[in-house]
């Protein structure tokens, strides 16, 4: 395969921009260049500099647009994609009414190799290259969705849903098969190309003490393993939850006592955390993760990143798909910023595009591999486009500075500011041009 020389704006970031005027926080080249060589980036500066070493490569010319690290997705179902957009009241109901339904027909593993196209082709029309996903219950729906990112090199982190109650028997597993089914999983999967596993029992509600335990004695077994689960997204869910584990001091504590916190734990949501709760998380270096629309979408409530972040934790952010509402991580930041804003919290665009490129990669331990566009790492691009419809367009005629473009771009940007993201050096988006 030759290599492949993008030309257009770079944008990448180094550390977390402290405000709009960090400038050392990120590098911008107005003629800049990635050359992509083998499914990972050979160089990345200046159009002169990089094209030096490029000799017999294909040259792809995405001028004026903006090159960027693909966008990181770190929590996202995958069994939801045919429930997006399900009215319903609020979590626990739209997971009886909507959810648990849906995931029943994963069982077919036919059904899940399908929904696992859809799904990839999803997130890539939407200029995301890396995703850590639930998948159902069944084992046949992990191996459908790590099969598909294989197939496309793409990095997937994603683990069988474990629950073995308090949902309906097509989609519980026990203790034991939980464990096991995870365990083949991890062992043909994990650390195998771009693939790592994600220990999931979906919260405390599905999970009896003993498949807990299972799983504190997964995470124990590999400790590369990521975990996964939710946490106080809804003031439901936490009063259900004291029902069933009385001896629990918190809703973390459930987790924590049976040794799932550490920092490869991704607790999806974590908005109604009790003081005792944010210290555990920020000593275990443990990751809470925004979902805004999702949040927004439930009625499930504000979450606090700037209350987070002053105890030292590093938050992920994400999409939340099915009760998250869009597949797009701009669409997320649009969110996620007015969320912020009625706490008198302010997202700025610079800190929100690190956020969902090299913040994220930092919460999955991965910097060395993806979120920049460093040499050595890995040739996930996005290519945006700021004036991609006619709103965005006259927009940007008043737009004065880099700020001002990446704003209009996380407020009314979508899949159709996405001109084309490349995977492992592989465009994804069939070519208009």
């Amino acid at each position: 395969m030759p290599d492949t020389l993008l030309r257009g704006r770079l944008l990448t970031f180094h550390d977390e921009p402290s405000s709009p005027d960090d400038t050392d926080a990120y590098s911008y080249v107005e003629d800049g260049a990635v050359l992509m060589r083998d499914g990972t980036i050979a160089a990345s500066g200046t159009f002169g500099d990089v094209a030096a070493e490029a000799k017999d490569a294909v040259v792809k010319d995405h001028r004026p647009h903006l090159l960027m690290a693909g966008f990181i997705d770190t929590h996202i179902h995958f069994p939801q994609v045919q429930i997006v957009a399900s009215w319903g009241n609020q979590l626990l109901d739209w997971l009886n009414g909507y959810t648990f339904p849906a995931e029943a027909d994963y069982a077919n593993a036919q059904h899940a190799r399908a929904m696992a196209g859809h799904f990839c082709d999803l997130l890539t029309e939407h200029g995301t290259t890396t995703a850590v996903a639930f998948c159902s219950v069944h084992a046949s729906s992990a191996e459908a969705l790590f099969s598909e990112a294989r197939d496309r090199n793409m990095r997937m982190v994603a683990g069988k849903t474990m629950m073995d109650r308090n949902a309906p028997n097509a989609i519980l597993d026990t203790a034991q098969s939980g464990y096991d089914d995870s365990k083949a999983l991890i062992e043909r999967w994990h650390n195998k190309g771009r693939a790592s596993y994600a220990i999931t029992p979906r919260f405390a509600i599905t999970s009896t003490p003993e498949q807990l335990e299972i799983s504190g004695a997964l995470a124990g077994e590999h400790p590369d393993c990521y975990v996964q689960t939710h946490l106080s997204e809804n003031h439901d869910e936490i009063a259900f939850t004291a029902t069933l584990f009385p001896q629990a001091r918190d809703y973390l504590d459930v987790y924590e006592g049976y040794g799932l916190l550490g920092p490869r734990m991704m607790l999806g949501h974590a908005i109604h955390l009790k003081d005792r709760e944010i210290g555990a998380i920020a000593e275990t270096g443990a990751h809470p993760v925004f979902c805004p629309t999702s949040n927004l979408f439930l009625g499930s409530g504000l979450f606090d990143d700037a209350g987070l972040r002053a105890r030292g934790i590093q938050n992920g952010i994400a999409t939340d798909i099915g009760a998250g509402t869009s597949y797009s991580m701009l669409q997320t930041l649009n969110e996620g910023y007015k969320i912020l804003q009625l706490q008198d919290q302010k997202l700025h665009a610079l800190r929100a595009f690190h956020w969902i490129t090299r913040g994220n990669a930092e919460v999955l331990g991965l910097t060395d591999k993806i979120g920049t566009l460093d040499a050595g790492t890995e040739a996930d691009v996005v290519v945006i486009n700021a004036r991609a419809t006619a709103a965005m367009d006259l927009r940007m005629d008043r737009a004065e500075s880099l700020s001002d473009e990446l704003f209009v771009i996380q407020m009314m940007g979508d899949d159709r500011a996405i001109a084309q993201t490349y995977v492992s050096g592989v465009p994804q988006k069939k070519d208009l041009t």
